[in-house]
């Protein structure tokens, strides 16, 4: 369920987000005014008024431009021109700027990829429903199992088990009895053994995993069959209580004779304790061996009753709770893992819309952004243009002031009149600001598909949690029902 950002439609959301704003850097000054003094002296227009003026240069008839007054326009001119190129750079820098922004792309994969997003998470949530039922479903199944069979046996009890720290414990009392009766019987067999302590420990090993393991085996598999309502498998078990006490006595009696044996050196001891099991079975005379059987009792009875307490008392009732309840925690633990699946989906999605709809704010501030500053960049070369025209009047005033001082005839009556410097016409450099509304309402519309969305996976995280709740009821009962019917 894991990998949205790689794999699922709102790939398409995270791949498009904005993570740095454009590099570029804004200057404070694009269109430097012009000094006109400066200018003035470099052009040396006082001086070449002056001398124009005293040789009443141009003639008072004149209707053009001289030479030094068209080397003065030539040169506005040239700035002009300078200041539109720079203008056109600086809006095609702009208009890229808005291309880069990709607002259709943004609507286009918000409306394909947000939708789908609740498409895909319902398609989770219903894989999830499918998984749980079918392991309801087996849950089910043994809980008839287990309910026929106390019908069936007439319990009406709770199956006994042990787990946890009451197995370690009942485990642990029967791993420390066979330790015990190995050392015990490896200490009494000791005496006499050709091989000492160490052969007295292999017999005694011997010895204990026949007294313990098998009086543990005859109560887990035969003497249970007691507490069966089967009459034959009562018999069964009642033969193997009876077996177990025969093997329980005659072993431990065994032990105690050999022990006997074994101390007073004789050359085949197992031939003797054959002899006397047949003609004087009882003829015990050391306190020590009678011990050694009393010890050997105890631990064969320990043994033997730990088998009721690690294991149910009624034959084939503990394993079926047992499948039953494994069974149980396996589905609860799948619904509590999908139900954590589910919510990190829900998380990683939300997450992923909602910083689609701040990237459309973003995007928006962006796009306010550099509309103002194409704006202001417009606004500033309209203002250069007319500080030209002020810049080349202002330039041919010094010269013409001059020329009239030095002049003997009337100037050209053009002095009077400003030189119109011609403007560049900018309305056609830029783009319609009409469809700033349009694009406001585009980008509100997809705010509130995501928002929509957003709120979708919610309700549809809450739908597929209380479905999830509500397995139980869905799974078909109707054959309990049949079987308590049946039984009544």
């Amino acid at each position: 369920m894991a990998g949205l950002a790689q794999k699922s439609a709102l790939s398409r959301l995270v791949n498009g987000l904005k993570r740095e704003p454009h590099d570029f850097r804004p200057s404070l000054e694009v269109f430097p005014a012009l000094n006109v003094d400066k200018l003035a002296g470099d052009m040396s227009l006082a001086k070449l008024g002056a001398e124009r003026g005293a040789n009443d240069e141009p003639a008072t008839d004149s209707a053009t431009l001289d030479d030094v007054e068209s080397r003065v326009v030539e040169y506005v001119e040239a700035e002009k021109n300078a200041a539109h190129g720079l203008l056109l750079d600086e809006l095609r820098t702009y208009k890229e700027r808005l291309m880069a922004l990709d607002f259709e792309g943004r609507f286009g994969a918000i409306r394909q990829a947000a939708p789908a997003a609740v498409s895909e998470f319902r398609a989770e949530a219903a894989q999830g429903r499918d998984e749980l039922h079918s392991l309801r479903r087996h849950l089910r199944d043994l809980e008839l199992e287990r309910d026929e069979f106390q019908r069936r046996n007439k319990l009406k009890r709770t199956a006994r088990s042990s787990s946890g720290g009451s197995l370690t414990l009942k485990v642990g009392i029967l791993l420390v009895l066979f330790v015990s009766e190995v050392f015990l019987n490896g200490f009494f067999l000791a005496k006499g053994n050709e091989l000492g302590y160490l052969g007295g420990a292999v017999e005694a090993f011997t010895f204990a995993l026949l007294n313990v393991g098998v009086s543990f085996l005859i109560g887990v598999v035969g003497v249970r069959e007691l507490n069966h309502r089967n009459y034959f498998r009562k018999l069964l078990g009642l033969i193997s209580l009876i077996c177990y006490l025969a093997l329980a006595l005659g072993l431990n009696l065994v032990l105690a004779h050999y022990r006997e044996v074994a101390g007073s050196l004789v050359s085949d001891a197992g031939r003797e304790v054959l002899i006397r099991l047949r003609t004087t079975p009882l003829a015990v005379t050391d306190f020590k061996s009678w011990l050694f059987f009393g010890l050997g009792l105890l631990c064969s009875f320990i043994a033997f009753a730990d088998a009721f307490l690690i294991f149910d008392p009624y034959p084939g009732y503990g394993g079926l709770e047992k499948r039953r309840k494994m069974a149980h925690d396996a589905y609860i633990r799948r619904k509590n893992d999908l139900i954590e699946e589910l919510l990190d989906i829900k998380d990683q999605a939300i997450e992923v819309l909602e910083e689609a709809n701040r990237d459309l704010s973003v995007r928006r501030s962006e796009h306010d952004a550099i509309l103002e500053g194409r704006s202001r960049m417009v606004r500033l070369f309209a203002a250069h243009q007319s500080h030209l025209d002020r810049t080349v009047n202002a330039l041919l005033s010094v010269y013409r002031e001059a020329n009239k001082r030095a002049r003997t005839t009337p100037p050209p009556a053009r002095f009077t009149s400003p030189y119109v410097l011609e403007k560049v016409p900018i309305e056609a450099e830029l783009v319609e600001n009409s469809a700033r509304d349009d694009l406001r309402r585009s980008i509100t519309e997809s705010q509130n598909i995501l928002a929509g969305q957003v709120q979708a996976i919610h309700t549809e995280f809450e739908r597929a949690f209380a479905s999830y709740r509500e397995i139980d009821h869905v799974i078909e009962e109707t054959p309990v029902a049949r079987a308590y019917a049946k039984a009544t």
